[in-house]
Protein backbone atom coordinates (compact mmCIF):
# COMPACT_ATOMS: atom_id res chain seq x y z
CA UNK A 1 0.00 0.00 0.00
CA UNK A 2 2.81 2.38 0.88
CA UNK A 3 4.49 1.44 -2.35
CA UNK A 4 1.42 2.57 -4.31
CA UNK A 5 1.30 5.88 -2.42
CA UNK A 6 4.98 6.51 -3.12
CA UNK A 7 4.48 5.77 -6.79
CA UNK A 8 1.54 8.21 -6.93
CA UNK A 9 3.59 10.98 -5.32
CA UNK A 10 6.40 10.34 -7.77
CA UNK A 11 4.04 10.64 -10.76
CA UNK A 12 2.54 13.87 -9.36
CA UNK A 13 6.01 15.42 -8.99
CA UNK A 14 6.87 14.47 -12.58
CA UNK A 15 3.69 16.15 -13.91
CA UNK A 16 4.39 19.37 -11.99
CA UNK A 17 7.98 19.43 -13.22
CA UNK A 18 6.83 18.92 -16.85
CA UNK A 19 4.35 21.81 -16.66
CA UNK A 20 6.99 24.08 -15.16
CA UNK A 21 9.37 23.16 -17.95
CA UNK A 22 6.71 23.88 -20.56
CA UNK A 23 6.29 27.38 -19.18
CA UNK A 24 10.02 28.04 -19.27
CA UNK A 25 10.46 26.42 -22.69
CA UNK A 26 7.39 27.12 -24.87
CA UNK A 27 6.56 24.85 -27.72
CA UNK A 28 6.98 25.68 -31.43
CA UNK A 29 3.45 27.14 -31.82
CA UNK A 30 3.85 29.46 -28.83
CA UNK A 31 7.23 30.65 -30.12
CA UNK A 32 5.79 31.51 -33.58
CA UNK A 33 2.93 33.49 -32.04
CA UNK A 34 5.31 35.48 -29.86
CA UNK A 35 7.58 36.20 -32.82
CA UNK A 36 4.65 37.44 -34.95
CA UNK A 37 3.49 39.75 -32.16
CA UNK A 38 7.01 41.11 -31.70
CA UNK A 39 7.51 41.68 -35.45
CA UNK A 40 4.14 43.36 -35.78
CA UNK A 41 4.98 45.68 -32.92
CA UNK A 42 8.33 46.51 -34.50
CA UNK A 43 6.76 47.18 -37.95
CA UNK A 44 4.15 49.59 -36.52
CA UNK A 45 5.64 53.05 -36.87
CA UNK A 46 4.91 55.88 -34.48
CA UNK A 47 3.92 58.95 -36.50
CA UNK A 48 3.87 62.43 -34.98
CA UNK A 49 1.73 65.13 -36.57
CA UNK A 50 0.08 68.48 -35.91
CA UNK A 51 -3.44 69.75 -36.57
CA UNK A 52 -3.42 71.84 -39.75
CA UNK A 53 -6.41 71.64 -42.08
CA UNK A 54 -6.67 70.28 -44.69
CA UNK A 55 -3.50 68.26 -44.04
CA UNK A 56 -4.51 66.86 -40.65
CA UNK A 57 -7.78 67.30 -38.78
CA UNK A 58 -9.62 65.30 -36.15
CA UNK A 59 -12.82 63.46 -36.98
CA UNK A 60 -15.92 64.04 -34.90
CA UNK A 61 -16.01 60.38 -33.88
CA UNK A 62 -12.27 60.12 -33.22
CA UNK A 63 -9.25 59.54 -35.40
CA UNK A 64 -7.68 61.74 -38.05
CA UNK A 65 -8.43 62.68 -41.64
CA UNK A 66 -6.90 64.91 -44.27
CA UNK A 67 -4.39 65.09 -47.10
CA UNK A 68 -1.52 63.65 -45.04
CA UNK A 69 -3.65 60.76 -43.77
CA UNK A 70 -4.56 59.74 -47.32
CA UNK A 71 -0.94 60.20 -48.38
CA UNK A 72 0.34 57.97 -45.58
CA UNK A 73 -2.25 55.32 -46.45
CA UNK A 74 -0.96 55.22 -50.03
CA UNK A 75 2.65 55.05 -48.86
CA UNK A 76 1.96 52.28 -46.36
CA UNK A 77 0.30 50.22 -49.09
CA UNK A 78 3.28 50.68 -51.40
CA UNK A 79 6.04 50.02 -48.85
CA UNK A 80 4.22 47.78 -46.39
CA UNK A 81 4.05 49.05 -42.82
CA UNK A 82 1.52 49.88 -40.12
CA UNK A 83 1.44 53.15 -38.21
CA UNK A 84 -0.10 54.93 -35.25
CA UNK A 85 -0.80 58.68 -35.28
CA UNK A 86 -0.32 60.95 -32.30
CA UNK A 87 -0.33 64.74 -31.98
CA UNK A 88 2.93 66.48 -31.18
CA UNK A 89 2.96 67.23 -27.47
CA UNK A 90 4.20 70.84 -27.50
CA UNK A 91 2.26 71.95 -30.61
CA UNK A 92 5.30 73.07 -32.67
CA UNK A 93 6.48 72.03 -36.11
CA UNK A 94 10.15 72.10 -35.29
CA UNK A 95 12.39 74.83 -33.89
CA UNK A 96 16.01 74.56 -32.78
CA UNK A 97 16.86 76.08 -29.42
CA UNK A 98 20.08 77.86 -28.52
CA UNK A 99 21.36 74.80 -26.66
CA UNK A 100 21.12 72.75 -29.86
CA UNK A 101 18.03 70.74 -28.91
CA UNK A 102 14.83 70.69 -30.91
CA UNK A 103 11.20 71.23 -29.97
CA UNK A 104 8.12 70.17 -31.89
CA UNK A 105 7.87 67.26 -34.29
CA UNK A 106 11.56 67.51 -35.21
CA UNK A 107 12.38 67.20 -31.51
CA UNK A 108 10.35 64.01 -31.18
CA UNK A 109 12.17 62.55 -34.20
CA UNK A 110 15.64 63.42 -32.84
CA UNK A 111 14.76 61.98 -29.41
CA UNK A 112 13.36 58.88 -31.19
CA UNK A 113 9.97 59.37 -29.57
CA UNK A 114 8.48 59.03 -33.05
CA UNK A 115 9.60 57.26 -36.22
CA UNK A 116 8.06 59.66 -38.74
CA UNK A 117 6.79 63.24 -38.83
CA UNK A 118 3.96 63.51 -41.36
CA UNK A 119 2.55 67.02 -41.67
CA UNK A 120 3.04 70.19 -43.74
CA UNK A 121 6.69 70.11 -42.64
CA UNK A 122 8.85 72.47 -44.67
CA UNK A 123 12.16 71.15 -45.96
CA UNK A 124 14.94 73.45 -44.71
CA UNK A 125 18.71 73.14 -44.44
CA UNK A 126 18.80 73.41 -40.65
CA UNK A 127 16.27 70.59 -40.28
CA UNK A 128 18.06 68.43 -42.82
CA UNK A 129 21.21 68.53 -40.67
CA UNK A 130 19.62 66.65 -37.76
CA UNK A 131 16.89 64.56 -39.44
CA UNK A 132 16.34 63.12 -42.89
CA UNK A 133 13.55 64.50 -45.05
CA UNK A 134 11.99 62.84 -48.07
CA UNK A 135 11.49 64.30 -51.51
CA UNK A 136 8.75 66.97 -51.37
CA UNK A 137 5.20 65.69 -51.71
CA UNK A 138 3.96 69.25 -52.32
CA UNK A 139 5.68 72.35 -53.70
CA UNK A 140 4.87 75.61 -51.95
CA UNK A 141 6.06 79.19 -51.56
CA UNK A 142 5.38 82.22 -49.40
CA UNK A 143 2.69 84.81 -50.05
CA UNK A 144 0.32 87.21 -48.24
CA UNK A 145 -3.24 86.62 -47.03
CA UNK A 146 -5.50 89.70 -47.09
CA UNK A 147 -9.14 90.68 -46.85
CA UNK A 148 -10.79 91.25 -50.20
CA UNK A 149 -11.87 94.72 -49.16
CA UNK A 150 -8.22 95.68 -49.02
CA UNK A 151 -8.21 95.49 -52.83
CA UNK A 152 -8.66 98.83 -54.54
CA UNK A 153 -11.28 98.41 -57.27
CA UNK A 154 -10.63 99.55 -60.80
CA UNK A 155 -11.35 103.26 -60.91
CA UNK A 156 -11.75 105.71 -63.76
CA UNK A 157 -14.29 107.56 -65.85
CA UNK A 158 -16.12 104.34 -66.75
CA UNK A 159 -16.43 102.98 -63.22
CA UNK A 160 -20.23 103.03 -63.67
CA UNK A 161 -19.89 100.15 -66.18
CA UNK A 162 -18.17 97.86 -63.64
CA UNK A 163 -21.28 96.09 -62.25
CA UNK A 164 -21.69 94.17 -65.52
CA UNK A 165 -19.02 92.58 -67.72
CA UNK A 166 -18.73 93.54 -71.37
CA UNK A 167 -20.70 90.45 -72.44
CA UNK A 168 -23.75 91.63 -70.50
CA UNK A 169 -23.60 95.14 -71.96
CA UNK A 170 -23.34 93.75 -75.49
CA UNK A 171 -26.26 91.41 -74.75
CA UNK A 172 -28.31 94.36 -73.49
CA UNK A 173 -27.67 96.31 -76.70
CA UNK A 174 -28.66 93.35 -78.86
CA UNK A 175 -31.77 92.76 -76.73
CA UNK A 176 -32.79 96.41 -77.16
CA UNK A 177 -32.41 96.34 -80.95
CA UNK A 178 -34.22 93.00 -81.36
CA UNK A 179 -37.07 94.01 -79.04
CA UNK A 180 -37.68 97.32 -80.79
CA UNK A 181 -37.61 95.67 -84.21
CA UNK A 182 -40.06 92.97 -83.04
CA UNK A 183 -42.32 95.71 -81.68
CA UNK A 184 -42.27 97.38 -85.09
CA UNK A 185 -43.07 94.09 -86.86
CA UNK A 186 -45.87 93.21 -84.43
CA UNK A 187 -47.43 96.66 -84.81
CA UNK A 188 -47.37 96.22 -88.59
CA UNK A 189 -48.93 92.77 -88.45
CA UNK A 190 -51.57 93.39 -85.79
CA UNK A 191 -54.77 95.01 -87.14
CA UNK A 192 -55.41 96.75 -83.80
CA UNK A 193 -52.33 98.95 -84.25
CA UNK A 194 -53.75 100.55 -87.43
CA UNK A 195 -55.90 103.67 -87.25
CA UNK A 196 -59.34 102.99 -88.64
CA UNK A 197 -60.16 106.66 -89.25
CA UNK A 198 -56.97 107.46 -91.15
CA UNK A 199 -56.34 105.34 -94.22
CA UNK A 200 -53.00 103.56 -94.45
CA UNK A 201 -51.94 104.93 -91.04
CA UNK A 202 -50.01 102.83 -88.50
CA UNK A 203 -49.55 103.90 -84.88
CA UNK A 204 -45.97 102.59 -84.60
CA UNK A 205 -43.18 103.64 -86.92
CA UNK A 206 -39.68 102.18 -86.59
CA UNK A 207 -38.54 105.36 -84.85
CA UNK A 208 -41.47 105.17 -82.43
CA UNK A 209 -40.52 101.58 -81.57
CA UNK A 210 -36.94 102.54 -80.69
CA UNK A 211 -38.18 105.52 -78.69
CA UNK A 212 -40.53 103.23 -76.74
CA UNK A 213 -37.54 101.02 -75.80
CA UNK A 214 -35.54 104.03 -74.59
CA UNK A 215 -38.48 105.20 -72.49
CA UNK A 216 -38.58 101.85 -70.70
CA UNK A 217 -34.83 101.99 -70.01
CA UNK A 218 -35.28 105.35 -68.29
CA UNK A 219 -38.41 104.13 -66.44
CA UNK A 220 -40.34 107.08 -67.88
CA UNK A 221 -42.33 105.50 -70.67
CA UNK A 222 -42.88 106.95 -74.13
CA UNK A 223 -45.84 107.03 -76.50
CA UNK A 224 -47.54 105.78 -78.45
CA UNK A 225 -48.53 103.00 -76.08
CA UNK A 226 -49.24 99.46 -77.31
CA UNK A 227 -52.86 98.65 -78.03
CA UNK A 228 -52.87 95.16 -79.54
CA UNK A 229 -52.34 91.99 -77.51
CA UNK A 230 -49.09 91.15 -79.32
CA UNK A 231 -47.50 94.57 -78.81
CA UNK A 232 -48.61 94.62 -75.19
CA UNK A 233 -46.88 91.28 -74.62
CA UNK A 234 -43.67 92.73 -76.06
CA UNK A 235 -44.05 95.86 -73.93
CA UNK A 236 -44.65 93.85 -70.74
CA UNK A 237 -41.70 91.51 -71.38
CA UNK A 238 -39.38 94.44 -72.14
CA UNK A 239 -40.47 96.42 -69.08
CA UNK A 240 -39.99 93.44 -66.76
CA UNK A 241 -36.59 92.74 -68.32
CA UNK A 242 -35.51 96.37 -67.85
CA UNK A 243 -36.77 96.67 -64.26
CA UNK A 244 -34.95 93.52 -63.08
CA UNK A 245 -31.78 94.52 -64.91
CA UNK A 246 -31.82 98.03 -63.42
CA UNK A 247 -32.39 96.65 -59.91
CA UNK A 248 -29.41 94.31 -60.25
CA UNK A 249 -27.29 97.12 -61.69
CA UNK A 250 -28.18 99.56 -58.90
CA UNK A 251 -27.51 96.94 -56.21
CA UNK A 252 -24.13 95.97 -57.65
CA UNK A 253 -23.02 99.55 -58.20
CA UNK A 254 -23.99 100.54 -54.65
CA UNK A 255 -22.08 97.58 -53.20
CA UNK A 256 -19.01 98.45 -55.27
CA UNK A 257 -19.02 102.10 -54.25
CA UNK A 258 -19.41 101.21 -50.58
CA UNK A 259 -16.57 98.68 -50.75
CA UNK A 260 -14.15 101.25 -52.15
CA UNK A 261 -11.52 101.96 -49.49
CA UNK A 262 -8.39 104.07 -49.49
CA UNK A 263 -6.32 100.98 -48.63
CA UNK A 264 -3.60 100.21 -51.16
CA UNK A 265 -3.85 97.18 -53.42
CA UNK A 266 -1.17 94.92 -51.94
CA UNK A 267 0.13 92.24 -54.28
CA UNK A 268 3.82 92.09 -53.37
CA UNK A 269 6.06 92.15 -50.32
CA UNK A 270 7.49 95.49 -51.42
CA UNK A 271 4.00 97.02 -51.39
CA UNK A 272 3.32 95.41 -48.01
CA UNK A 273 6.46 97.01 -46.62
CA UNK A 274 5.67 100.46 -48.03
CA UNK A 275 2.11 100.73 -46.68
CA UNK A 276 1.37 101.91 -43.13
CA UNK A 277 -2.24 100.82 -42.59
CA UNK A 278 -1.79 97.08 -42.03
CA UNK A 279 0.17 95.12 -39.46
CA UNK A 280 1.68 91.89 -40.76
CA UNK A 281 3.16 88.80 -39.23
CA UNK A 282 3.47 85.03 -39.38
CA UNK A 283 3.52 81.97 -37.09
CA UNK A 284 6.02 82.43 -34.29
CA UNK A 285 9.06 80.18 -34.51
CA UNK A 286 8.02 78.61 -37.82
CA UNK A 287 10.04 78.13 -40.99
CA UNK A 288 8.50 81.27 -42.53
CA UNK A 289 9.74 83.38 -39.63
CA UNK A 290 13.20 81.79 -39.94
CA UNK A 291 13.25 82.51 -43.68
CA UNK A 292 12.84 86.25 -43.13
CA UNK A 293 15.29 86.15 -40.24
CA UNK A 294 18.06 84.54 -42.32
CA UNK A 295 17.32 86.30 -45.62
CA UNK A 296 19.89 88.72 -47.06
CA UNK A 297 17.30 90.44 -49.24
CA UNK A 298 16.87 94.04 -47.97
CA UNK A 299 13.07 93.97 -48.34
CA UNK A 300 12.69 90.67 -46.51
CA UNK A 301 15.14 91.79 -43.82
CA UNK A 302 13.10 94.95 -43.20
CA UNK A 303 9.94 92.85 -42.94
CA UNK A 304 11.68 90.67 -40.34
CA UNK A 305 12.87 93.74 -38.41
CA UNK A 306 9.31 95.05 -38.31
CA UNK A 307 7.96 91.72 -37.02
CA UNK A 308 10.77 91.45 -34.48
CA UNK A 309 10.13 94.99 -33.27
CA UNK A 310 6.39 94.43 -32.73
CA UNK A 311 7.01 90.95 -31.35
CA UNK A 312 4.09 88.93 -30.04
CA UNK A 313 1.59 91.53 -31.24
CA UNK A 314 1.97 90.46 -34.89
CA UNK A 315 2.98 86.80 -34.43
CA UNK A 316 0.28 84.12 -34.25
CA UNK A 317 0.28 80.57 -32.95
CA UNK A 318 -1.93 78.87 -35.55
CA UNK A 319 -3.53 79.28 -38.96
CA UNK A 320 -6.95 79.58 -37.33
CA UNK A 321 -5.79 82.58 -35.32
CA UNK A 322 -4.22 84.11 -38.43
CA UNK A 323 -7.46 83.85 -40.44
CA UNK A 324 -9.44 85.41 -37.59
CA UNK A 325 -7.07 88.36 -37.33
CA UNK A 326 -7.10 88.96 -41.09
CA UNK A 327 -10.91 88.97 -41.13
CA UNK A 328 -11.45 91.06 -38.01
CA UNK A 329 -8.61 93.61 -38.00
CA UNK A 330 -6.14 95.47 -40.19
CA UNK A 331 -3.77 92.55 -40.43
CA UNK A 332 -2.00 90.70 -43.24
CA UNK A 333 -0.70 87.19 -42.69
CA UNK A 334 2.47 85.90 -44.34
CA UNK A 335 2.36 82.15 -44.83
CA UNK A 336 2.85 79.21 -47.13
CA UNK A 337 0.77 79.14 -50.29
CA UNK A 338 -0.84 75.77 -49.57
CA UNK A 339 -2.39 77.06 -46.35
CA UNK A 340 -3.34 80.38 -47.94
CA UNK A 341 -5.01 78.68 -50.91
CA UNK A 342 -7.07 76.55 -48.54
CA UNK A 343 -8.06 79.62 -46.49
CA UNK A 344 -9.18 81.46 -49.64
CA UNK A 345 -11.16 78.40 -50.76
CA UNK A 346 -12.97 78.22 -47.40
CA UNK A 347 -13.46 81.94 -46.70
CA UNK A 348 -14.97 84.01 -49.49
CA UNK A 349 -13.85 87.33 -48.00
CA UNK A 350 -10.14 86.50 -48.26
CA UNK A 351 -7.66 86.66 -51.11
CA UNK A 352 -4.00 85.84 -51.69
CA UNK A 353 -1.45 88.28 -53.11
CA UNK A 354 -0.12 87.49 -56.56
CA UNK A 355 3.58 87.46 -55.64
CA UNK A 356 5.01 84.14 -54.43
CA UNK A 357 8.56 83.89 -53.07
CA UNK A 358 10.85 81.28 -51.50
CA UNK A 359 9.73 78.26 -53.48
CA UNK A 360 10.29 75.06 -51.49
CA UNK A 361 8.40 71.92 -50.48
CA UNK A 362 6.84 69.78 -47.76
CA UNK A 363 8.54 66.51 -46.84
CA UNK A 364 8.21 63.63 -44.38
CA UNK A 365 10.73 63.65 -41.53
CA UNK A 366 12.53 60.57 -40.19
CA UNK A 367 15.52 59.81 -37.98
CA UNK A 368 18.98 60.04 -39.50
CA UNK A 369 19.45 56.28 -39.09
CA UNK A 370 16.10 55.41 -40.64
CA UNK A 371 16.17 53.24 -43.72
CA UNK A 372 12.68 54.33 -44.75
CA UNK A 373 13.60 57.73 -46.18
CA UNK A 374 14.80 56.36 -49.51
CA UNK A 375 11.77 54.09 -49.89
CA UNK A 376 9.39 56.91 -48.98
CA UNK A 377 11.03 59.29 -51.46
CA UNK A 378 10.75 56.78 -54.30
CA UNK A 379 7.12 56.07 -53.42
CA UNK A 380 6.32 59.82 -53.34
CA UNK A 381 7.85 60.28 -56.80
CA UNK A 382 5.80 57.36 -58.12
CA UNK A 383 2.61 58.86 -56.68
CA UNK A 384 3.45 62.23 -58.23
CA UNK A 385 4.10 60.70 -61.66
CA UNK A 386 0.84 58.72 -61.47
CA UNK A 387 -1.16 61.87 -60.65
CA UNK A 388 -2.27 60.58 -57.24
CA UNK A 389 -0.91 63.63 -55.39
CA UNK A 390 -2.83 65.99 -57.69
CA UNK A 391 -6.01 64.00 -57.08
CA UNK A 392 -5.51 64.26 -53.32
CA UNK A 393 -5.07 68.03 -53.54
CA UNK A 394 -8.21 68.39 -55.65
CA UNK A 395 -10.07 66.34 -53.04
CA UNK A 396 -9.05 68.38 -50.00
CA UNK A 397 -8.81 71.87 -51.52
CA UNK A 398 -12.46 72.09 -52.52
CA UNK A 399 -13.85 75.61 -52.92
CA UNK A 400 -16.89 76.23 -50.74
CA UNK A 401 -17.67 79.71 -52.07
CA UNK A 402 -20.51 80.08 -54.54
CA UNK A 403 -19.84 81.82 -57.88
CA UNK A 404 -21.70 84.87 -56.56
CA UNK A 405 -19.41 85.05 -53.51
CA UNK A 406 -16.31 84.63 -55.62
CA UNK A 407 -17.39 87.44 -57.93
CA UNK A 408 -18.30 89.74 -55.03
CA UNK A 409 -16.60 93.09 -55.45
CA UNK A 410 -16.15 92.56 -59.20
CA UNK A 411 -18.33 92.47 -62.31
CA UNK A 412 -21.32 90.16 -62.20
CA UNK A 413 -20.83 87.13 -64.40
CA UNK A 414 -23.28 86.76 -67.32
CA UNK A 415 -24.61 83.37 -66.14
CA UNK A 416 -26.94 84.66 -63.36
CA UNK A 417 -28.65 86.97 -65.89
CA UNK A 418 -28.99 84.36 -68.61
CA UNK A 419 -32.50 83.43 -67.52
CA UNK A 420 -33.60 87.06 -67.88
CA UNK A 421 -32.52 87.13 -71.54
CA UNK A 422 -34.27 83.80 -72.15
CA UNK A 423 -37.47 85.21 -70.64
CA UNK A 424 -37.33 88.21 -72.98
CA UNK A 425 -36.71 86.00 -76.02
CA UNK A 426 -39.67 83.80 -75.09
CA UNK A 427 -41.90 86.87 -74.72
CA UNK A 428 -40.89 88.16 -78.15
CA UNK A 429 -41.54 84.77 -79.75
CA UNK A 430 -45.01 84.51 -78.20
CA UNK A 431 -45.83 88.07 -79.26
CA UNK A 432 -44.90 87.42 -82.89
CA UNK A 433 -47.06 84.28 -82.95
CA UNK A 434 -49.98 86.27 -81.50
CA UNK A 435 -49.47 89.05 -84.09
CA UNK A 436 -49.55 86.56 -86.97
CA UNK A 437 -52.66 84.96 -85.46
CA UNK A 438 -54.39 88.34 -85.23
CA UNK A 439 -53.65 89.04 -88.89
CA UNK A 440 -54.79 85.55 -89.91
CA UNK A 441 -58.12 85.99 -88.11
CA UNK A 442 -58.73 89.31 -89.84
CA UNK A 443 -57.81 87.77 -93.20
CA UNK A 444 -60.24 84.90 -92.60
CA UNK A 445 -63.04 87.33 -91.81
CA UNK A 446 -62.27 89.47 -94.88
CA UNK A 447 -62.11 86.36 -97.09
CA UNK A 448 -65.62 85.36 -96.01
CA UNK A 449 -66.92 88.83 -96.80
CA UNK A 450 -65.20 89.18 -100.19
CA UNK A 451 -65.65 85.54 -101.17
CA UNK A 452 -61.93 85.16 -101.78
CA UNK A 453 -59.25 82.75 -100.70
CA UNK A 454 -57.95 83.30 -97.18
CA UNK A 455 -54.35 82.93 -98.42
CA UNK A 456 -54.86 85.63 -101.04
CA UNK A 457 -56.32 88.00 -98.48
CA UNK A 458 -53.44 87.22 -96.07
CA UNK A 459 -50.90 87.99 -98.83
CA UNK A 460 -52.69 91.24 -99.64
CA UNK A 461 -52.63 92.26 -95.98
CA UNK A 462 -48.90 91.58 -95.74
CA UNK A 463 -48.25 93.54 -98.93
CA UNK A 464 -50.35 96.42 -97.65
CA UNK A 465 -48.62 96.54 -94.26
CA UNK A 466 -45.04 96.43 -95.55
CA UNK A 467 -45.35 97.89 -99.08
CA UNK A 468 -48.14 100.34 -98.39
CA UNK A 469 -50.32 99.19 -101.32
CA UNK A 470 -53.12 96.63 -101.51
CA UNK A 471 -54.83 94.95 -104.47
CA UNK A 472 -57.80 97.32 -104.19
CA UNK A 473 -55.46 100.30 -104.41
CA UNK A 474 -53.86 98.81 -107.52
CA UNK A 475 -57.24 98.37 -109.21
CA UNK A 476 -58.26 101.94 -108.32
CA UNK A 477 -55.05 103.34 -109.81
CA UNK A 478 -55.63 101.42 -113.06
CA UNK A 479 -59.19 102.72 -113.29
Amino acid sequence: MWTLKGLGLLLLMLVIEHEAGAENHPGPLTQVQSRVKRQKKESTLSVTTILASPFISQKAGGGFEGFCVDLLNLLSEKIGFDYDFHLVRDGFYGRKLKNGSWVGMIGEITREEADLAVAPLTITAIREKDVTLTKPFMSIGLSILLRKEEVTPTSGLFRFLSPFPSETWIGLLIAYLVTCFCLFLASRLSPDEWNENEEHSNRFSLLDSFWFGVGALTLQGAGPHPKAASTRIIGAAWWLFVIVLLLVYATRLTAMLRSDTPSPAINSFQELLQQKDLDYGTIRGGSTFQFFKNSKNPTYQMIYDNMEQKGEFVLVSSMTEAIHRVQESNYAYIGETSSLEYAVAQHCDLRMATEVIALRGYGIGATSRSGLTKKLSVAILELREAGDLDNLKDKWWKRLCSPEDIAQGGPLTPNPLGGLFIFLAAGLAVAMVVACTELALKSRKAADQKKKSCCNIFSEELSFRFKGKSEDDTEKSKA
